[in-house]
Parts: C-alpha cells; sequence; structure tokens
C-alpha cells in the first residue's frame, strides 16, 4: 500500500494525436487521434500551426485544468509518428512518461476508449514508431475504439486497411462526436488525478455504436 501512495502521478505534459497528413486521410478512422487533438485545441482555446522543427502541427498553451500543455499532431504519416514526438521530447526535454498518445484501436468496439500507462504498439504502426523513437514503452495512451470490418474474422489485410483508411457512416459520426468530448474530459481527468486515476473512469464507459 505504502508503495502504491509513494508511486509518482503521471501528468502529462505533450499530447500527441496520430494520424495521416494530406486531405485525403482526413476525418478516416485511423485519423481519429487528428480529430482528438482538434477537439483539446477547440475546447482549451491553444491555436495549431505548422512547426517544421517538430515535423509537425503543434500549439501550446493552458488547459482547463491551468496546466501548462503542448499538443502536436505528427505530419511525418503514420509509421514515422515517433519522429516528431523525439523532436519534442528532446526540445523541451521530456521525460517519455510525460507523453500522452491518442490513437485508433480495431481491437476496441466503436464507442469505447482505452487508458493505460503503458503496452506494447499491438501491431500499430504509428506506436511502433513512437516506441522506436522514445526508446520505451512506458508513456501513457488512449485508445479510441473504431472496431473491426464486418465480416472481421474472414477479413483480408486489406480489407482492414480499407476499413480503418475509410470514413465513419453518419450514424458512426454522432457516437465519434460524443466520444470526442469524452476523450477531452479523460484527457483533463489525466491531468487533474494523473492517468492512473483517469483510468478507472475513462475505461469503464461505452457509447453505443450503432447496429450496422
Amino acid at each position: 500500500m505504502t508503495e502504491a501512495i509513494a508511486k509518482k502521478m503521471v501528468i502529462p505534459q505533450l499530447i500527441v494525436g496520430l494520424g495521416n497528413p494530406e486531405p485525403k486521410y482526413d476525418k478516416t478512422r485511423h485519423n481519429i487521434g487528428f480529430a482528438a487533438v482538434d477537439a483539446l485545441s477547440r475546447c482549451w482555446k491553444i491555436p495549431l500551426a505548422e512547426n517544421r522543427k517538430f515535423q509537425g502541427e503543434y500549439g501550446e498553451g493552458i488547459a482547463a485544468t491551468g496546466d501548462k500543455i503542448r499538443l502536436l499532431k505528427p505530419l511525418t504519416y503514420m509509421n514515422r509518428s515517433g519522429q516528431a514526438m523525439q523532436s519534442v521530447t528532446s526540445w523541451y526535454k521530456l521525460e517519455p512518461e510525460l507523453v500522452l498518445v491518442i490513437y485508433d484501436e480495431m481491437d476496441l468496439p466503436l464507442g469505447k476508449t482505452r487508458l493505460r500507462l503503458s503496452g506494447s504498439a499491438g501491431g500499430h504502426n504509428g506506436m511502433k514508431s513512437a516506441i522506436a523513437h522514445l526508446g520505451t514503452q512506458n508513456f501513457p495512451r488512449l485508445r479510441i475504439g473504431i472496431g473491426k470490418p464486418k465480416g472481421a474474422a474472414n477479413a483480408s489485410e486489406s480489407g482492414s486497411v480499407s476499413h480503418v483508411l475509410g470514413r465513419f457512416s453518419a450514424a458512426e459520426n454522432e457516437v465519434m462526436s460524443l466520444v470526442l468530448q469524452f476523450v477531452v474530459e479523460c484527457v483533463e481527468l489525466s491531468l487533474k488525478q494523473g492517468v492512473e486515476k483517469a483510468m478507472n473512469v475513462c475505461n469503464s464507459r461505452s457509447f453505443d455504436s450503432p447496429e450496422s
């Protein structure tokens, strides 16, 4: 028990949303990390602008909790996302555990989120790059469920690719707008109480996905 109390609270200082640049990827399932950072940017009134040094769209300001926060959308393409993260962490001398990464997860149903303190890439190319460039798996991540393609048991790799690079239906978009509001709440809770406490709330809620 004393060990748990002594354990340092993990409070993110850099929030990274994963996605691909270029208009053709805009609003695709794979870009939900970008959408999450855009939602935080709007909510906290922290504008994002292209920053060549950081190889991404970057902004810094004060979160709703009063904390100094940095937001990043890497523009390196998904499989090199870690380069942009490393640019920011090196420049500001941030430990990896202060980086919260938000990204899409096919293994979670639509409408579900999962916050963790650490973990493997789970086959996600953006996370593989993040782990490689940060040199550790020990940094928090918030996964946003996008569900599997229909007939997933028989889905080919190309079916999975077209699913993640496809766009949400109108009904799914209604669910995802609720999910993105909830993601803002989860991030704010992580800043107020630390990631570990926020996990209790963020991993228990589920938004009903439409019958499809």
